[in-house]
């Protein structure tokens, strides 16, 4: 046995042979998808719309459920609902709409939700928004009324509500839809400080190039890894330097 060999990081989500078809469509839009997220992983996702992205981040927080395959998470396997509701406060999901995640009056209290709901006293858990929101730049908003924010701003409170709950796994669905050049570099900067695996869905290669270390596609129902594809831009962002270059 070598020495020096290192055992295998700890699986933290894993997908076996999935498949999901929606009523009433003529084919899956997971077929037998195959997927395994480890400790220490920074995944990006690029695909069209339609290839089943959004849909395989419900599928793992159990909102869709698979005609077949497996899915194990933290290495206990999701069954029922028992089981989905048991990890969604240790998975982070900012979904794509941020309509959908935001539901409080202010927007301190949206981003306190979370942390109440852990067992957080009111004052600890007010004490956790307003260090999120400030770690994000916006604490600003933390008064302003949740439906009159603008989408780049929504964005911004909704992934502040996720990560104030101290997720163990981010899954990230078009976190920078509606966000400025300027706020796009920021959400990066904080993306590459945080001590914690991430699954980004993207269009913006560059945004991804700039916060993971694998680039995944989908076709066909089925991931494809960064060895089996290739995607290149003349301009983006690297990881090393903040700003845009071309080559």
């Amino acid at each position: 046995m070598n020495p020096d060999a290192h055992p295998p990081l700890a699986s933290l989500i894993k997908l076996e042979n999935v498949s999901f078809t929606y009523p009433g469509a003529d084919k899956p839009v997971l077929d037998k998808l195959a997927l395994d997220i480890r400790q220490g992983d920074r995944i990006g996702l690029m695909a069209p719309n339609g290839s089943g992205k959004t849909t395989l981040l419900h599928t793992i927080m159990g909102l869709c459920r698979p005609e077949s395959g497996s899915i194990r998470i933290f290495d206990t396997p999701m069954e029922d609902e028992e089981d989905f509701s048991g990890i969604r406060t240790r998975v982070g999901l900012l979904f794509q709409d941020s309509d959908d995640q935001l539901f409080c009056p202010t927007v301190l209290d949206d981003v306190a939700f979370g942390p109440l709901n852990l067992g957080a006293t009111r004052h600890e858990a007010m004490d956790v928004a307003i260090k999120t929101l400030k770690t994000l730049g916006i604490k600003d908003l933390e008064n302003q009324i949740t439906h009159r924010l603008s989408g780049g701003q929504k964005r911004l409170v909704a992934l502040a509500a996720v990560l104030a709950m101290s997720p163990e796994i981010l899954l990230l669905d078009e976190p920078t839809s509606g966000l400025d050049t300027g706020v796009k570099l920021k959400l990066a900067e904080i993306l590459n400080h945080l001590d914690i695996s991430y699954l980004i869905i993207s269009h913006e290669f560059d945004f991804l190039n700039a916060v993971t270390n694998r680039i995944f596609s989908m076709e066909e129902g089925k991931i494809l890894t960064d060895d089996e594809i290739h995607v290149h831009h003349h301009e983006h962002v690297h990881k090393h330097g903040r700003h845009p270059h071309r080559h």
